[in-house]
């Protein structure tokens, strides 16, 4: 359970978000905070209309009956009447009917219009090409780890022949910042690239990152609790960078993840349990 403290601040960092001008929420079922976030929503004053919700369907979900409870169950606990985008969180390959039978249910939810977009969270190529032949709607989004030092490239090919969006959750790496090792010197925020790319444009390391997602043509959903670094992460229409500066981020790709392996994933290999 999350305490009290971790659920006002959730709460107001919604609110602070929404106050610097984010429209795009995202959270999951999984992260124990839709209670927190919807009052965060509701506090903020903002228009139902104005706002885009994300949340995403855990992997015990998996499976019609389940994943149509769960998404009730979300619903109620964020207070809306409608997603605007609902995700399957991650794939199952070895219970990959259940993956398939969930995503149809999502199918089902966007025909009815109680989801306005449906996607998924953290799948390969082989996993999207799969759902792909055996569903009807090609998922509007595809959210998987993505960063300077974790580019993902073939994957992203993927998205594009797919017509797929690439979303990047730790897109500035915090996973290497929880790491005891932070992986070698693999942070991108302490690489010496980066922070020579923000010394030239007068901009932060994470800012330099932020922008370098955007003309790669990601979405990204940076994550802070910090009203400052909100604000900061935001900031980031105006400056543009080079080719030459672009190519320079390209090439400081390590191939290190800092999340579980998709291909290994399954729900016993989280310290989960959403029934509490």
């Amino acid at each position: 359970m999350l305490d009290r403290a971790n659920r006002a601040s959730t709460t107001n960092a919604v609110e602070a978000a929404i106050a610097a001008g984010y429209r795009l929420i995202d959270t999951a079922a999984s992260y124990l905070n839709e209670r927190d976030v919807g009052e965060g929503l509701a506090r903020s004053g903002m228009a139902r209309s104005e706002l885009f919700i994300t949340t995403k369907l855990w992997m015990s979900d998996y499976g019609e009956d389940k994943t149509q409870r769960a998404f009730d169950a979300s619903l109620h606990r964020l207070g809306l009447d409608y997603i605007d985008l609902y995700l399957l969180h991650w794939p199952v390959p070895l219970a990959f009917e259940a993956t398939i039978a969930a995503y149809k249910v999502l199918e089902k939810l966007l025909a009815e219009g109680r989801v306005r977009a449906i996607g998924v969270s953290n799948f390969g190529s082989t996993h999207l090409r799969t759902l792909v032949e055996r569903t009807n709607v090609v998922p509007a989004v595809n959210q998987v780890e993505l960063n300077p030092s974790f580019q993902q490239q073939g994957l992203r090919e993927t998205h594009r022949q797919l017509g797929i969006v690439t979303q990047a959750w730790s897109p500035i790496g915090g996973g290497f910042r929880r790491s005891a090792d932070q992986n070698n010197g693999s942070d991108p925020l302490t690489d010496p690239v980066i922070i020579g790319l923000a010394e030239k444009h007068g901009k932060t390391a994470a800012q330099v990152i932020l922008r370098w997602h955007i003309q790669k043509g990601a979405s990204v959903i940076p994550k802070s609790f910090n009203p400052e670094r909100i604000a900061e992460n935001m900031d980031i229409f105006d400056f543009e960078l080079s080719a030459e500066d672009t190519s320079a981020i390209d090439a400081l790709d390590k191939g290190v993840r800092t999340g579980p392996d998709p291909e290994t994933t399954t729900a016993k290999s989280f310290n989960l349990n959403l029934e509490q």
